[in-house]
């Protein structure tokens, strides 16, 4: 690895009061060496490494010219705030992020007074924002409000309700659209930044408004043409005319690397008394760093890497990933049925369908950062008598449940949801974790849910879901590396609702719902080591659930644990109401559902998360035996064991 980068600015700037002592000309500097500190943190680290790279200067130049943290900066999607923890008073912890204790990977309100609001999804900043101005209003504090808002976030609609509400408000507002992946309008150069400088300006700014009182008490028939004329006049120079229609003030497209040309526009629009502003800024993402601007969906994130060459470091493994395992399958059952076809929230690397687009190019269909539109999308394929797979987080199928509701199951339409990073993700931490969709897609009527337990599972549950045609089906599935079975050549049709028997036993059965299957296994082993032979049961399907198969295990069992990947309201939840609602809790059975913990955990390593929360193989035999009135060092005692 490199050796740690020299920063002698930065060692004397690493606070926004600091950084606005410094001269103008040193700015440049700063941002350089802002820029080698991050590439050399995150080499460490891992975590977001392209978006950050390309805010550098915009970083620098916010800092210098608004007064923060009283002026309040809005990062979205907030992996672009890695130079903005920097420059906070974190640069000291900056090697911690997305470990446990650690900084967190997103803006996070409790972790710096620097930061807001909390940025983990997308397209959020705008109406913070704007909530922010109006009770600075409403509080007579004089406040500035900037929104940080790029990396693909203006593609949801949340974005555009936001500016429209800000617009027809005239609120004083600040939005920088970040363009760092394929300019609305390229910026062209000097002539570019010398417009951007001019229209921000309070001369050109006090003509407008002063053209605009005039031409307001012209006759109608003359005052709209007048005002298009002038819009259109400075759109043909500028671009903007979308956003001078939903209210705001354009300014752009300006060179985002260049400090000359942002402290200028962004100091004019500091001193502004107008409504609310929107400054194009162009943005390279990977800026500054090679192998992150030769290939920016690589290096979007990043596990650790060297400085020098840019390779990163994998584990080796001879499992594939869920992801790769799911994309591998659709493939093959695309192969064979035309109507198969794939849907993605901008996530087309991240859900493995990258791969399907290879191969089926006129089939897939990114729709940008609109899960609310891709769920509908994907619903009127549906009427049409298509095979839609939906593939999205599991985390980010949350912007979407109305949709879900309304406009899929309601109509009874056979919508594929593939929820991929189900569970526990690591060092995303609690924005990005999958919990919730057992529970929030559990209580939707005709919803089948189904969870794989590995890979080989998981294949059979594509296929399932490609020949299910009577609604809505669900299949979730974990961040990272199956567990190493042999893979079926093609995935096998599951009966709907049926689960299976692993191991036969007694005393003790523990059903299990998703991928901690191994570790059920391993603590079963645990538990014969000890002298009890427990029942292990796979459910497969949540909803419907195999009644005949759990009331079985209810009958012949003096305990029965369910054990899931989800939250309080998900598989354990449907278990226990069957059971209580059939009588099968009034006699000797002892129910006891292990689920994740109903609170938000912070970012850390899977294994660790699932070891804190009593799902991992020694949290299973401990359940296991209090339920049983043990406990592990008496069990050893009486078979005269010491371990």
């Amino acid at each position: 690895m490199a050796d740690k980068p020299q920063t002698p600015l930065l060692d004397t700037a690493d606070t926004p009061d600091k950084l606005r002592a410094l001269p103008r000309d040193k700015l440049a500097q700063l941002a350089d060496e802002l820029r080698s500190e991050m590439i050399d943190a995150v080499s460490v680290t891992g975590g977001h490494l392209g978006a950050g790279l390309g805010v550098v200067e915009l970083t620098v130049a916010l800092h210098a010219i608004f007064d923060t943290p009283h002026d309040r900066i809005i990062w979205d999607v907030g992996h672009q705030a890695y130079p903005h923890k920097i420059l906070t008073g974190r640069r000291d912890r900056i090697r911690t992020l997305r470990q446990k204790d650690g900084l967190s990977g997103f803006t996070r309100r409790a972790e710096s007074k620097y930061d807001p609001f909390g940025a983990g999804h997308s397209s959020t900043s705008i109406s913070a924002g704007l909530g922010m101005a109006v009770a600075s209003d409403l509080k007579a504090i004089p406040r500035h409000v900037v929104a940080v808002i790029g990396d693909g976030a203006m593609s949801a609609g949340m974005a555009y309700e936001a500016m429209n509400n800000a617009g027809a408000m005239d609120a004083k507002l600040i939005v920088i659209l970040n363009d760092n992946d394929m300019s609305i309008a390229p910026p062209t150069g000097a002539l570019s930044a010398y417009l951007a400088r001019l229209v921000s300006g309070p001369v050109y700014r006090g003509m407008r408004e002063t053209a605009k009182s005039m031409t307001k008490k012209l006759p109608q028939f003359l005052y709209e043409p007048a005002r298009r004329t002038e819009e259109f006049a400075r759109s043909f120079f500028t671009g903007g005319t979308l956003f001078e229609e939903l209210g705001f003030y354009y300014v752009g497209p300006i060179d985002g690397h260049n400090l000359d040309h942002l402290l200028p526009v962004l100091e004019n629009v500091r001193d502004a008394d107008t409504g609310p502003i929107l400054i194009h800024v162009v943005t390279k993402k990977g800026k500054g760093y090679g192998p992150a601007e030769d290939a920016a969906d690589k290096y979007h994130g990043v596990s650790k890497f060297n400085v020098i060459t840019g390779a990163q470091a994998k584990a080796p493994s001879n499992a594939p990933s869920y992801t790769n395992v799911f994309a591998q399958s659709l493939i093959d059952e695309a192969r064979d049925d035309p109507r198969v076809v794939a849907v993605t929230a901008a996530m087309p690397s991240g859900t493995g369908l990258d791969k399907f687009a290879e191969i089926f190019p006129d089939r897939i269909f990114d729709v940008g950062i609109a899960e609310q539109h891709a769920v509908t999308f994907a619903a009127g394929m549906a009427t049409e008598g298509m095979r839609p797979f939906c593939a999205i987080y599991s985390t980010f199928l949350q912007r979407a449940y109305d949709q879900v509701v309304h406009d899929v199951a309601i109509q009874h339409l056979p919508v594929r949801f593939a929820i991929d990073r189900a569970g526990y993700v690591g060092a995303d931490g609690p924005t990005h974790a999958g919990n919730y969709d057992a529970a929030y897609l559990g209580a939707i009527p005709g919803m089948v849910h189904m969870a794989a337990a590995d890979e080989a599972e998981l294949r059979h549950m594509v296929a399932t879901a490609t020949a299910y045609d009577n609604g809505p089906i669900a299949f979730r599935y974990p961040r990272g590396e199956g567990s190493g079975v042999e893979l079926p050549q093609r995935g096998t049709i599951l009966p709907i609702g049926k689960g299976r028997i692993i191991q036969q036993g007694s005393t003790i059965a523990i059903l299990s719902y998703g991928t901690r299957l191994a570790e059920v296994i391993a603590a079963a082993e645990r538990l014969a080591a000890l002298g009890l032979n427990p029942t292990i049961a796979d459910a497969r399907f949540m909803k419907p659930l195999d009644e005949e198969m759990i009331a079985k295990l209810a009958q012949d069992n003096d305990v029965l644990l369910s054990v899931e990947e989800g939250s309080i309201g998900g598989f354990g939840s449907h278990v226990a109401t069957f059971l209580a609602s059939n009588g099968l809790l009034d006699g000797k059975l002892r129910f006891r559902p292990l689920m994740i913990p109903d609170t938000f955990v912070e970012h850390g390593s899977q294994a660790t998360m699932y070891a804190d929360a009593g799902l991992d193989r020694a949290g299973i035999v401990s359940s296991a035996l209090s339920t049983l009135g043990y406990d592990e060092a008496s069990m050893l005692a009486a078979l005269g064991k010491s371990h």
